[in-house]
């Protein structure tokens, strides 16, 4: 960093050089003025060379406060620190409410000075050398865990340092671990696919103990015992396709209307996919038994129509089975915006029931959207972008109109997903025949060939509880950030679906999703 320069006004300058010997000695440059009129002349002309304003709020001619608004206009990111002999309220909110970033009283000594030019101007670095170095000394403690034989519980907490540490360095804005950090991630990917193809199947076995909380699990271990001990109405919000970073950067928002009780994390079932997981949560069933107890509802990857269009009675039948019909509850499924401006309008009306359920779709649409729509691409280019624009999107859109309405009426909030997206990067073929399905990320169907180091392959429907559509179907789930891509136009399949958002496989985005219990303030 070059040398900070800095502009100080004040009328009774002549007895501050003791403070401006101290910051020329710690080698900053300083201008000085004596009124009001002069500070914004002299910014006027170095608008570009100033890195910092100090003003005093008393001085002949125009104001302090008045100063500021005339630098402010000229640069709104300047930062200014106000000094004052006055400690009168109405001041302090003025000079506060003309976004001043700092405030001093007078008497000041160098100590304070050199203080608030650390906040204000040396804070970025600052932050970003602490955090660099931070997860420089955690790299070594996320590497030593890699290495150890981590189970289902110790591989959530592993993705959740990852995410603290992707937020942060994103924060901090210093790139210079990006590549390494993203080298980590990769290969807690990689060992993550091997954990999953060694346990997933005995997690599904009816006498496994070490199994974590599942989507088929999801209503009877984690949402139902919430719900029966409320004596007020638990709405669960399901954010299809919601990784739990996304979580993390809507929660700031979220935490002005609630406080968060509990925040966990449970795992998707493969495929990662709606058609599957999310009917899953809502029947507490396994897809093979999905379509053995309600075949009338299940629809296969082959069958044409919509694969998720009998949630609500998944769900009543599940509450049956479970002996809990007493629960009267709603369901509410929004995938547009004028259907989510109608739920937020009508929140009130749901107040009788116990449970009230909410699927709300946008992020998965976006997550689409930005496959097919190349204004979506730029903006949500990777994951950060991608983290971004869904907090654009939650604070301008009805969904959180709908929060601030259950919040009003004192009601217990769950927030959820159904699984998560990943960015692929690498392509790796695959051939079946005209009946394998379309997905990214898994596919299922005959006499498929594909390279096996690449995919986790399930040749037992049965096993993975799976729908069997033929004698010789098998289901493969590619791993980390590949995707499937045909040998025929195998270019520009390549090149139009890298760097996209997918999902239906497997990886600590998809698999490992948020589960937060929260109240109303």
């Amino acid at each position: 960093m070059g040398k900070i320069s800095i502009l100080w006004a004040d009328d009774e300058i002549d007895l501050l050089k003791p403070h401006l010997l101290y910051l020329q000695e710690k080698g900053f440059d300083v201008k000085t003025v004596t009124n009001g009129n002069d500070a914004v002349d002299e910014f006027t002309k170095g608008k570009d060379s100033f890195d910092i304003v100090f003003l005093d709020e008393n001085m002949p001619g125009i104001s302090g406060l008045e100063t500021l608004g005339k630098i402010k206009n000229i640069n709104q990111r300047i930062p200014i620190v106000m000094i004052t002999k006055s400690e009168e309220e109405s001041i302090m909110n003025d000079a506060i409410g003309s976004k001043i970033s700092d405030y001093l009283i007078k008497p000041v000594n160098p100590g304070q000075i050199l203080l608030a030019i650390k906040k204000n101007i040396d804070k970025n670095r600052l932050i970003s050398e602490k955090t660099t170095s931070g997860y420089q000394q955690d790299f070594r403690n996320i590497g030593m865990q890699l290495g150890e034989n981590l189970n289902s519980k110790q591989w959530e907490e592993v993705y959740k340092k990852l995410i603290y540490w992707e937020l942060e360095l994103e924060s901090s804005g210093d790139d210079s671990m990006k590549e390494v950090f993203q080298m980590q991630k990769a290969e807690a990917n990689s060992l993550f696919a091997r954990f999953i193809e060694k346990n997933y199947l005995s997690w599904l076995q009816s006498k496994a103990v070490d199994a974590p909380a599942m989507s088929h699990t999801l209503m009877r271990n984690k949402i139902l015992p919430l719900v029966e001990k409320e004596s007020v109405p638990t709405f669960m919000l399901l954010i299809d396709n919601l990784r739990f970073d996304q979580w993390k950067v809507l929660q700031p928002v979220i935490e002005e209307l609630f406080k968060v009780d509990k925040e966990e994390s449970y795992y998707a079932i493969l495929p990662t996919c709606t058609q599957y997981a999310r009917n899953a949560i809502f029947a507490g069933l396994m897809p093979s038994e999905i379509e053995k107890m309600h075949p009338g509802l299940w629809m296969n990857d082959e069958d044409e129509g919509g694969k998720n269009l009998h949630e609500a009675d998944f769900l009543e039948g599940n509450l049956k089975r479970l002996g809990k019909s007493n629960i009267k509850f709603s369901y509410n499924k929004i995938t547009n915006f004028a259907d989510g401006k109608k739920l937020s309008e009508n929140i009130h009306q749901l107040a009788g029931n116990k449970l009230n359920v909410i699927v709300y779709n946008f992020v998965d649409m976006l997550s689409h959207a930005r496959t097919e729509m190349e204004v979506i691409r730029e903006l949500a280019s990777d994951d950060a972008a991608y983290r971004s624009i869904t907090l654009s999107w939650f604070q301008h859109s009805p969904l959180h109109d709908i929060l601030k309405q259950i919040a009003a009426a004192k009601a217990k909030l769950i927030i959820t997903t159904d699984h998560g997206t990943i960015k692929v990067t690498e392509a790796t073929k695959v051939i079946g025949d005209k009946n394998t399905n379309t997905n990214l990320r898994y596919k299922s169907g005959k006499s498929l060939t594909y390279q096996a180091k690449d995919v986790f392959a399930v040749k037992n429907p049965a096993e993975a509880f799976l729908p069997r559509q033929h004698v010789s179907s098998v289901f493969v789930f590619v791993k980390g950030d590949k995707f499937f891509a045909y040998p025929n136009n195998y270019n520009y399949y390549v090149n139009y679906y890298k760097d996209t958002f997918q999902h239906g496989g497997i990886s600590l985005e998809e698999m490992i999703i948020p589960f937060v219990a929260l109240s109303p303030k």
